[in-house]
């Protein structure tokens, strides 16, 4: 292989370091610290006594009318590094070209550097060629004999990719550490003069990789294109060096001539990692220039918030704190806000502990508020007049229920246990001690005058004693509104065997009439054997209960009073069921004895008719069952509204009996209506005429084919014993459902 360069002894860095380095200066106030916009950071410096020592002298020069340029020697300065000791410098290229005769002399350049503090940065740079049918070498001959090289070859433009340097057009290769001096040979052997159709010349240099980006245009034309007009970055490493520049980081701090470069108290140094020297660093937590006295300044790491999500940062001389919030604790090996277990357990169990001690004492306080209300409901309600008599009396038959019996009965009020929603109340199924089944009805709001006489109401109703009559066990007085305990009766309701499920049952009208005579038994009891009467102020089927025997049973005394004979006789507020309502009492706000009468009357009317005593969905003058009835009678038009099996199968004089007991009780003149004990007689007399020989004949015929027998029931009332003949439709499936009291 031929080699052939020119060596042109050109020393880039014409300053070499003194063989006895002076103690160190500091720069004056008067020193020029920026030159073409670049800063000349201490240790470098322009002007005399201005840097650390000739070797980091800058020169300041003019390269065009009033533009000036930083120098180190012969090498334009593009930037200083005081982290990590580098600097900027622009290289020349070396060429090799061929003209149309043949090879033109190569232009390649030595750069010598081995005795100043600076080395080729072997991190940053990159030997690099450029051309086709090119080879290189880069080699230095002074210490280390070091050579390499790399060859760039091309066929046709296509081959070529602009951004890479592999082999194509392009090639580079690295250099080892502690190179200070380099020369560049061209390889003659790769003749190109055959190829102009590509370029004419080669190119070589040391440069920087980051600097470099392979374009196909410097292979297309024959000039290095590049802004810097043939010179390209070089990194240079830097490091402070001794007279012989071999001082090591420990040599220079124990050295005794005061020549140890890092001036900073907050400061300290390191060995070079590219040849001999060392550099000055700030300690941690600090920034600046360390080769000046209080060069080093404390950094705000907090400026870059370097705590963790939720955590506050608190910056220190040379470093920085973290603290957390209230309750998390700052974890340095994780670097994060962890939960402070162990104030959160103490807070926790304080906390705990006081919010036990608080219970405990809340729960006293309302025990004792409780207790308080409980009597005062208690007193209000008559509490402690049903007391006296009870004892007074002995064989009282009536309970007073605390609030959590009934409570523990109903399941706490359980949903599933309602039998019955109504005006006055709710009604719940409940099983109280002894197993005994009731039904629990906690009452709407009653006035002040309803509280005083509730207590010697319930006196008076828990001694009523009839068959006919829903028996109260037992009554709650710790509420604010008092809860009525009474025996639970399963079969439903009149009104539902009329009209509602029930109908299917196909119950014959003479069982009927036996319910509404046994509702009127009831019904006359209240009035005329109660002392003092009980007038129940809602009477309708639906508050007729039925028994397992499908005996009648008057229930839910909510809108019942005690005959009054003063003036509180009138209520301030009409209570009732539409259609049931009695026109005087409507008019005159005076509850009567009478008022249960007219509506008893539309009772015998949904028995005649089978129909709802108000029609909301008919013509307007159909919708009251009670008007429809009176006007039929006025045109003695009753067959309109009499069913046919009514018609049919029951005598002329029964149905006529009938209607006519039922006009008189709707009279609009309550004076004008019978008693409830003439109702009852009248019934029990009409009931007769069913019991006929020729109509009885047909009805056991009826009840042999439809039930397959029949059977007589008994009822017991104030201990006598009475026996009714079971008549058709008697015999009725036991317990088809449970009842509901409030309506």
């Amino acid at each position: 292989m031929e080699v052939r360069f020119l060596q042109l002894g050109l020393c880039l860095l014409l300053l070499l370091a003194t063989q006895n380095a002076p103690a160190v200066a500091v720069p004056g106030p008067e020193c020029q610290r920026q030159c073409g916009g670049v800063d000349i950071q201490y240790p470098f410096g322009i002007g005399d006594n201005c840097s650390l020592s000739e070797g980091f002298n800058v020169s300041c020069q003019e390269v065009q009318r009033g533009v000036y340029k930083p120098f180190l020697g012969a090498l334009e300065l593009l930037n200083i590094s005081l982290v990590g000791g580098t600097v900027r410098v622009l290289n020349p290229i070396s060429t090799y070209c061929y003209n149309s005769s043949g090879l033109m002399d190569p232009q390649t350049w030595q750069f010598d550097e081995s005795a100043t503090p600076y080395r080729f940065s072997d991190i940053h740079n990159l030997f690099t060629i450029i051309g086709c049918n090119t080879l290189a070498y880069i080699q230095d001959s002074t210490k280390t004999f070091y050579q390499s090289g790399c060859v760039s070859t091309c066929q046709n433009l296509t081959d070529l990719t602009n951004g890479t340097c592999s082999g194509m057009g392009c090639c580079q290769t690295a250099i080892p550490k502690g190179m200070g001096y380099y020369e560049v040979i061209f390889d003659s052997g790769f003749n190109t003069s055959q190829i102009w159709n590509f370029s004419r010349c080669s190119y070589a240099v040391l440069m920087e990789a980051d600097a470099f980006n392979f374009s196909t245009t410097y292979i297309s034309t024959t000039e290095f294109n590049d802004t810097s007009a043939g010179r390209v970055p070089v990194v240079l490493d830097w490091a402070i060096p001794n007279g012989n520049g071999t001082m090591s980081c420990e040599e220079a701090k124990l050295n005794k001539t005061g020549t140890y470069a890092c001036l900073s108290s907050k400061s300290g140094c390191v060995d070079s990692r590219n040849g001999p020297g060392y550099l000055c660093n700030c300690s941690k937590g600090y920034e600046g220039n360390p080769y000046l006295q209080d060069g080093c300044q404390d950094v705000n790491e907090c400026s870059s918030s370097p705590c963790p999500s939720g955590g506050v940062c608190h910056n220190t001389e040379g470093g920085y704190k973290c603290s957390c919030r209230a309750g998390r604790k700052f974890n340095e090996q994780r670097t994060t806000c962890d939960p402070d277990t162990g104030l959160i357990i103490g807070v926790t169990v304080g906390f705990l502990v006081l919010v036990i001690f608080s219970s405990f004492g809340y729960m006293i306080l309302q025990k004792r508020k409780l207790n308080q209300v409980k009597q005062e409901h208690f007193r209000e309600h008559g509490g402690m007049i049903l007391f006296e008599r009870m004892r007074s009396e002995n064989g009282l038959a009536f309970t007073v229920f605390s609030k959590s019996e009934l409570i523990q009965a109903t399941n706490n009020y359980d949903k599933s246990r309602i039998i019955g929603r109504g005006g006055h109340g709710t009604v719940y199924k409940g099983i109280v001690k002894g197993n005994m089944t009731v039904a629990i009805k906690r009452c709407a709001l009653i006035d002040e005058r309803q509280k005083k006489e509730f207590g010697q109401e319930m006196l008076i109703l828990s001694q009523i004693n009839h068959k006919n009559i829903v028996k109260l066990v037992g009554c709650c007085l710790e509420v604010e509104v008092p809860m009525l305990v009474y025996e639970f009766i399963p079969n439903g309701t009149l009104f539902e065997l009329i009209h509602g499920k029930n109908q299917a049952l196909q119950i014959s009208f003479s069982t009927l009439l036996r319910i509404a005579h046994e509702a009127a038994e009831g019904l006359n009891f209240l009035h005329s054997y109660a002392s003092p009467p009980i007038i129940h102020g809602d009477v309708k089927t639906a508050n007729i209960l039925l028994d397992e025997n499908y005996m009648a049973k008057v229930s839910d005394f909510g809108a019942s009073i005690l005959a009054p004979s003063d003036k509180e006789q009138y209520v301030t507020m009409v209570q009732g069921t539409c259609g049931y309502l009695d026109p005087e009492y409507m008019l005159t706000c005076q509850l009567t004895e009478k008022s249960d009468v007219f509506s008893f009357g539309v009772i015998l009317l949904e028995v005649l008719t089978g129909q709802e005593p108000l029609k909301l969905d008919g013509p307007e003058r159909e919708r009251s069952l009670s008007s429809n009835f009176l006007s039929a009678m006025k045109q003695n038009n009753l067959d309109a509204i009499l069913p046919s099996h009514v018609k049919g199968q029951e005598s002329n004089e029964l149905i006529r009996g009938l209607t006519e007991l039922a006009k008189q009780c709707l009279d609009m003149c309550g004076s004008n209506r019978p008693s409830m004990k003439e109702i009852a007689d009248e019934l029990g007399r009409l009931r007769k005429l069913s019991l006929h020989p020729w109509v009885q004949l047909d009805v056991e015929m009826e009840a042999q084919g439809l039930l397959g027998g029949a059977s007589t029931a008994s009822f017991e009332t104030e201990g006598a014993t009475t026996v009714y003949p079971t008549q058709e439709g008697d015999n009725l499936p036991m317990n088809p459902r449970s009842s509901y009291y409030a309506r």
